[in-house]
This record gives C-alpha cells, sequence and structure tokens, in this order.
C-alpha cells in the first residue's frame, strides 16, 4: 500500500493543485431554442438561386429580388410581385436623404437611423454620422485600437445600440462607448457583406463565406449547407420573431428556433434511430447512406467494423434511461441491445470455423441480403494488396465465416474497442436494467467466457485464423513488445476493467487473483498512469481517447480497493484534462461520475481531483447545440480568424507534422454545430470535416451523454 500513495505522489505533480468552486448540480435545462433551417431554392419552388436582396414586412411577408425578379413568399409558395419593388425602395429612401457624402467616402453601402434621429452611414470608404452639424467621419476606439473602417455596413438593434461590420472587424456603439470585434475577440471571419441587428439585441453579420450571428456572449458560425445553400451572403432579415432569412448565391436559407427540451431532442433521436438505423432483425444501430444529399431517398444499412461498438454505445445510453425515468421504451431498447449483443457471442459457436469459446464476433450479414462479402470485399488478393501498405493486416479465409445454420456470415479479427464497448454496456446492463436472475445469469455467462477466452490465450483474443490484431492484452506483448508501447496503458487499462466487472458479476475471486497478478508480476497499475502515448492536446487518436474513457469509468467504479481506486482517478484525472477543450458531454460526464470531490493528499498538501467548473456548462452548451440534422454536411473552417492552429510540437515522431487541425482562441474546440461528426471517436481539432451530406448519423453522440447525466444526477429531469 505504500507502494500505491507513493505512486500517487508522483503521478500527483502532474495535476493542478486548484480548482474553482463547482457548479450546483442537477442543472435544470427546461425549453431552450434549438436551431434549424429551411432552404428555398430552385428545387423548393424558388424561381431562381441567385438571390439578391431580401425584406420582411412587418406583417411577416417575406419578400426576396433574385435575379429573374422579385417573389413573395404566401403559403410556403412564392409568387411574383410588384410590391417588393416597393419594399426594396424604401430601403432606398433614407439613403436618398443623407445628402451629400464626403467625395472619398466612396459608394453608399448602408444606412441605418437611430431612435434620436441620427443617421449612420456605411461606406465603401468610411463610416460617417449625419447630425446637425452635418456629416463627419467616425473613427471607432477602443482602448489602443482605433480603427478607419472601411466596405462598412451599419444597423441599430433594439436596445439603441449601432453595430457595423467592416473590412476591419465588427463593432458595437453604446454609451458613449466602441467595442471592437476581430478574430481576437471571437468573430469567426471578417469578409463582411452586410449586418442585420434584434429587437433583443442579437446581432447577424453577412461574409463572403457564411454567415454569423452573435448574442453579445457567444457567436456562431453558420457556414455550408448545414445552414446555408451557399456561402456568399448578399443579404439578410430578421423577422418579429428574431429568426434569421439570409439570401446567398444558391438560394434563400430561413434559420429559425423552436422551443424544446432535451428530453424532446433526445426522443426525436430515438425515433429517428428506430425509423432508420436499425441493421438486421437484431436491430445494430449504425449510420445510414442515401442517394441524394439531404433527403432520406433509397435510404439504405451497410456493415461497419464497430458494429458491436456502436450499438454498445446506443444501448448504454438506454440503460442510463431506464436507470433515470424507468421508462418501458428504454428497458426494451436495452433489452433489443442485449440480444443483439448475446448474439455476437452466439453467432461462431458450431461454425465450420469455429473460434475458441468466448469470441465476439464484429457483425453479421445476412446470407439471403447479401452477397458474400469474402468474394467481394474481402477477396484473397485484396486482403494481400491490403497487406502491402499494412505488415499487420492478417491474410486469412474466411474473414466472414458462415454461421453453422447457414443464415449469417459473422466478421472474425474483433478488436479492443468491441471489448471496450460491450463491457461498458454488459456492466449498465446487468446494474441497471437486468431485473431478475435469469436475465443477469445471461449477462454474466457472457462475461464469464470471454474474460476467461482472455485468461487462457494470455489475454489475447482469438478467432479461427488464430490471434486477432487489436484485442491484445498480454504482458509479453504490453511490456516487451516495443510495437505495443503506444497501446501499452490503454490496453492495460481495459483488462483491468474487464476483470473488475467479471468480479462485480460473479464474486469470483480469481478474477481479483488475475488481477492482483497483472500487477504485481507485470505492473498494469504503473502503465495504467500513462493511459496515452500522449503530446499533447489534439494529439494521438480520438478512438483511444474513446476506449479509455469507457475502461476508466469501470475500471474506478468497480475497483473494491480504495487505494487502487485513487491510483487509477490519477491517470483519468489528467486525461481528462486534456479532453477538457473539446466540450464533450460524455467524457465530462465518465469523469465527474467517478473523479467528483475526490481528494488524495502527498507530501505538497491535499489535491481536488473534481474536475474544473467548465465540465457541466461546456455540457449542456454541447447537448443544446447538436443539429437535429445529421446529414454530413461539409463544414470548412481553416479560414476562420479566431483560430489558433496546433504546433507541430505535438506531432509524433513518426508523423513529424500536424495538418489542417486548431482551436479556437477562447481555448475550446470549434462548437458540435459548426462541424461534423457521426461518433465521439471523431477528432473535433480537425478543421475541416463532413461530406456531400449523404451519410445519416445516427444520434446516440446525444443519447448517450444525455442519458448519462441524467441518471447521475447532473441534469434536472425535465
Amino acid at each position: 500500500m505504500r507502494r500505491l500513495l507513493g505512486i500517487v505522489v508522483a503521478v500527483l505533480m502532474l495535476v493542478g493543485v486548484l480548482r474553482a468552486d463547482q457548479p450546483e448540480i442537477p442543472i435544470n435545462v427546461g425549453l431552450f431554442l434549438q436551431e434549424k433551417r429551411t432552404f428555398y431554392t430552385a428545387e423548393q419552388g424558388l424561381p431562381s438561386d441567385d438571390v439578391r436582396r431580401v425584406s420582411v414586412e412587418k406583417d411577416g411577408t417575406v419578400y426576396v429580388r433574385t435575379a429573374k425578379g422579385d417573389f413573395r413568399l404566401e403559403a410556403d409558395e412564392w409568387h411574383s410581385s410588384n410590391n417588393a419593388e416597393a419594399v426594396f425602395r424604401r430601403k432606398q429612401q433614407l439613403t436618398s436623404a443623407i445628402g451629400e457624402l464626403p467625395e472619398q467616402a466612396g459608394k453608399v453601402l448602408s444606412v441605418a437611423k437611430a431612435r434620436a434621429g441620427e443617421v449612420v452611414i456605411g461606406a465603401e470608404w468610411g463610416l460617417f454620422l449625419k447630425g446637425p452639424e452635418g456629416i463627419r467621419r467616425v473613427f471607432p476606439q477602443q482602448g489602443n485600437r482605433r480603427w478607419a473602417p472601411t466596405n462598412v455596413f451599419v444597423d441599430y438593434d433594439g436596445l439603441g445600440r449601432l453595430w457595423f461590420a467592416s473590412a476591419q472587424g465588427a463593432g458595437c456603439f453604446q454609451n458613449g462607448e466602441w467595442r471592437l470585434y476581430t478574430g481576437v475577440d471571437g468573430l469567426p471571419y471578417d469578409d463582411m457583406t452586410g449586418v442585420v441587428a434584434g429587437e433583443d439585441g442579437t446581432v447577424w453579420f453577412g461574409t463572403k463565406k457564411g454567415a454569423i450571428r452573435f448574442d453579445g456572449g457567444a457567436w456562431a458560425y453558420r457556414q455550408g449547407k448545414r445552414w446555408l445553400p451557399g456561402d456568399e451572403v448578399r443579404d439578410l432579415a430578421l423577422d418579429a420573431d428574431g429568426n434569421a432569412w439570409v439570401a446567398t448565391d444558391a438560394g434563400l436559407s430561413w434559420i429559425h428556433f423552436t422551443e424544446m427540451t432535451l428530453a424532446e431532442k433526445a426522443k426525436y433521436y430515438e425515433d429517428q434511430i428506430d425509423h432508420r438505423h436499425r441493421r438486421t432483425q437484431f436491430g445494430y444501430v449504425i449510420e445510414a447512406q442515401t442517394d441524394t444529399p439531404g433527403q432520406f431517398v433509397n435510404v439504405r444499412l451497410t456493415d461497419s467494423d464497430n458494429d458491436g461498438l456502436w450499438t454498445s454505445m446506443y444501448g448504454a445510453g438506454e440503460c442510463f434511461a431506464y436507470g433515470a425515468t424507468k421508462d418501458p421504451e428504454a428497458k426494451r431498447r436495452a433489452d433489443d441491445v442485449f440480444r443483439a449483443l448475446r448474439f455476437l457471442s452466439q453467432v461462431p459457436r458450431g461454425s465450420k470455423h469455429e473460434p475458441p469459446k468466448g469470441f465476439i464476433a464484429r457483425t453479421i450479414l445476412e446470407v439471403d441480403s447479401n452477397s458474400d462479402p469474402n468474394q467481394q470485399r474481402y477477396s484473397l488478393e485484396q486482403q494481400e494488396r491490403t497487406q502491402k501498405r499494412d505488415n499487420y493486416w492478417r491474410v486469412y479465409e474466411p474473414r466472414w465465416p458462415l454461421s453453422a445454420d447457414g443464415k449469417y456470415y459473422w466478421k472474425s479479427d474483433t478488436s479492443s474497442d468491441e471489448l471496450d464497448g460491450h463491457y461498458f454496456f454488459y456492466a449498465l446492463y446487468y446494474d441497471l436494467v437486468a431485473e431478475n436472475e435469469q436475465q443477469k445469469s445471461a449477462v454474466r455467462e457472457l462475461v464469464r467466457d470471454n474474460i476467461d477466452h482472455l485468461i487462457k490465450h494470455d489475454f489475447c483474443l482469438h478467432d479461427h485464423a488464430g490471434r486477432t490484431r487489436w484485442a491484445v492484452f498480454g504482458p509479453h506483448e504490453l511490456n516487451q513488445n516495443p510495437e505495443w508501447h503506444v497501446e501499452r496503458g490503454l490496453n492495460s487499462i481495459s483488462v483491468l476493467s474487464y476483470l473488475n466487472v467479471a468480479y462485480h458479476m460473479t464474486g469470483d475471486e480469481k478474477y481479483r487473483d488475475v488481477g492482483k497478478q497483472l500487477r504485481e508480476k507485470h505492473s498494469y497499475h504503473i502503465n495504467a498512469l500513462v493511459p496515452k502515448y500522449q503530446r499533447g492536446i489534439g494529439s494521438g487518436n480520438q478512438s483511444d481517447d474513446e476506449m479509455a474513457f469507457m475502461a476508466f469509468y469501470n475500471l474506478i467504479k468497480y475497483e473494491p480497493d480504495p487505494e487502487l481506486k485513487k491510483l487509477y482517478l490519477v491517470p483519468f484525472a489528467n486525461s481528462w484534462r486534456q479532453e477538457e477543450p473539446e466540450m464533450n458531454p460524455f467524457f465530462n460526464f465518465c469523469y465527474a461520475a467517478v473523479g467528483s470531490d475526490v481528494k488524495v493528499s502527498n507530501i505538497y498538501g491535499e489535491h481536488d481531483l473534481s474536475p474544473w467548473p467548465t465540465w457541466l456548462e461546456d455540457s449542456i452548451d454541447t447537448l443544446k447545440r447538436f443539429p437535429l440534422d445529421r446529414f454530413d454536411w461539409q463544414h470548412t473552417n481553416h479560414h476562420r480568424k479566431d483560430l489558433l492552429m496546433l504546433s507541430n510540437h505535438w506531432a509524433d515522431a513518426y508523423r513529424g507534422e500536424i495538418r489542417g487541425k486548431g482551436y479556437r482562441n477562447n481555448g475550446k474546440v470549434i462548437p458540435v454545430d459548426e462541424r461534423y461528426f457521426n461518433h465521439w471517436n471523431s477528432d473535433p481539432w480537425q478543421l475541416d470535416s463532413g461530406g456531400s451530406g449523404r451519410v445519416i448519423g445516427t444520434g446516440t453522440v446525444y443519447t448517450l451523454p444525455y442519458y448519462m447525466g441524467l441518471y447521475h444526477g447532473f441534469i434536472a429531469v425535465d
């Protein structure tokens, strides 16, 4: 025990000694504004995608000026309009009334009138104010910054504040003082094309590459087809509810808001999963594909290497849901997931190529509905070609053996991330959902068979062709083979967590003895102190982070020795602090569930390992900002002005440099509604993401952390 405490002392040097007060929990979110968008393009009946102007009248009528004339929106249909000429002429009248500007002002771009009567003019070469004493040029100044803005657009908000957008950035004038905004202040982009301010003080900026919303505290960058039909913003208008109408070079976007609760959002995603994302009769949860970008046309599902992992994480969310709410639908879904995952252990049995007992298949394909994958994607020739560029690739046949009944192909070469997912789910299902001994016994059988398989095969998973490529947990490889040094910490954590889960379910002391042997003879607890080949924020493989957090959660939760709990918690704390800028609610809740209010001591004093107080606010912000639209629209962010790039110092010796990765200058990654990802193993530091809108991600990335937060009491029930 002294040795363990000494280790804690050493590792604590990596952990900060100060923390601010924790947030109050549970947090009551209640109703919030869920952001959506609706496109109006030629495909939706707008006569022209080339939209130049947009205006919203007091009665709510929307007018647009396009390359093919003026139109108004009525009952969701577009009609040619003669009234639009008068609407847009009224916008011009203020311009004609300002009088003659100085010659050096250039072209007038925008005019706005204050309630007190002053008129402000945005011009090509400056910002001008017309008052009782005539027209004068204005040079906004804040501190030691003084601008002579150019290409200026202006507007007043409902609070009487003047806003301008310019080539230099944006600014606001209130109570005799200027506040200026550039990328350093959070402004995402500055090639401005317009500005419109709302009654509540929210302001929208148009740029040549997207639109920007600012509510005085948070910035939102709306770029790409997640939000706009085209990136070049020509004009903006706000309706009475504060919704934005954005005219672009490829159509009109209506960005609007709907009141919603976090629970309603979870139900929306669950309904989508039930309707579109279940594969085979067992209902493996997986992303879908469509032929038509952004539309549910000819939607189809295909297998992936990680069907077991993604289904496990979805199922874990449903376990938390049932644990928190006792909703019978959550139990039904969790039961279905258990049957699906159990089948991955059952389907290889009795096969012509039967693996050792306890093996878990990656996934299955139904023979009736699929061609032979061994002849299509995994022929011997294709495998040999793969091995030429990947020396670790195993060449063998068949990679997809046939089940004993001839109904299914099952995929072999199962990886460690599959096991991490299975164990994460099984423990939650056992504790929160299984309601009788029959159900609990079924879970114990699966876990016992698998852990005994690992122990028997030197802590490695074996299929019919031998040791699988990635499910390697044995001491010889992890501690003696330099090729496995990157996986040493993570895989040590994983197998120790599997043993803890097995002991928790079975009470069999042999699993404690095996864990003790791995620690005392092979130093697996020491390996766990460095869980990742870590070089700083944004480095390494994000799949490892996802696996580590699931394994750490179980390792600490089910560790009966309080000193070992603290030992394991220290590297978990260090791991979480590397992930804190990612605003990841799943990671935050995994750590907060086991690390809150835990104190450890060393010669330097007592240290609170609680997460920094950012964990809950960031988590809720991410949950609220998740788009309901899960199509993989492309997001382009590398041109933004509010970003810092990751340095090559974060790259490993084998790669040498980091490209296209960064984060906002507030220290956080780009928010979830400004990038695309399907799972929590994606790289949030990658600035550009997404695709063509033909992949439909699942809502598991939302439902799992939401229900986890609900179960652990971080989020109040709506």
